[in-house]
């Protein structure tokens, strides 16, 4: 029996690199669509270099990736964040994220759908955010995150037939090391952060992973155009 293949995309760091070691460790052979390559391959993962903010890049990246064998996983997680007040957002901020963010994915599912649906079968799983639901500064990164969640419903309903499920899983807070740049451990800004968030604590890259690798299973055939939340119970209300 072939191994099967995930692409995965933004998988060099943080919550991606996350998710390519736990679906190596199920038995995958993960593909790495980034720009920046990791600081040292895994056994079984491929790393390719890919502006996937151009369209022309990325369309050529996976349809070479498809020539060589159906690609039947796919995991839209990598994405951009630019911090911004409402009156301060620019057109070209608008303009790189959705290209990122919500652009990349579509053109991937495009290219490697013909194999999925030759193969009635595929797992999609998106990568969103807490923030889709709104939060100060991110007019256009909770817009983005927020498309990616309409998205993936309207294709769930589309490819639900061809036994293709597409689902999302929104993050909180995690402690992957951009985060922990902004927020280090135990800083008075930190601590009252953790406060605020039902569990007590940020969550861990490989929760989200564990998200990921349960949504891309084969037994969970019968569970497609979700929003799963990883985020200690943010996305219900705040901490007292």
């Amino acid at each position: 029996m072939n191994t099967p293949i995930a692409l995965v995309t933004g998988g060099s760091r943080g919550i991606g690199r996350a998710i390519v070691a736990r679906l190596i460790e199920d038995g995958y052979q993960v593909v790495n669509f980034s720009r920046g390559a990791p600081e040292a391959l895994l056994p079984g993962e491929t790393f390719r270099s890919v502006d996937l903010g151009d369209a022309a890049a990325t369309i050529a990246a996976a349809r070479e990736l498809a020539a060589g064998r159906p690609v039947l996983h796919l995991v839209n997680n990598a994405g951009m964040i630019q911090v911004a007040d409402i009156e301060d957002v620019t057109q070209e901020q608008m303009a790189r994220t959705m290209a990122l963010n919500l652009t990349a994915p579509l053109l991937l599912l495009q290219a490697l759908l013909p194999g999925m649906r030759a193969a009635k079968y595929g797992r999609v799983v998106n990568i969103g955010s807490r923030a889709g639901l709104g939060k100060g500064g991110r007019s256009v990164y909770g817009a983005s995150k927020a498309g990616l969640a309409g998205m993936t419903r309207t294709w769930a309903l589309e490819l639900a037939g061809d036994g293709i499920t597409v689902n999302t899983v929104a993050p909180g807070p995690v402690a992957t090391e951009l985060f922990n740049q902004s927020n280090p451990p135990g800083a008075p800004k930190t601590v009252a952060l953790e406060a605020s968030i039902p569990v007590g604590r940020v969550g861990r890259p490989e929760e989200v992973a564990h998200a990921v690798a349960m949504l891309m299973d084969p037994r969970a055939g019968f569970t497609t155009g979700q929003l799963l939340y990883v985020c200690g119970g943010m996305s219900v209300g705040l901490a007292a």
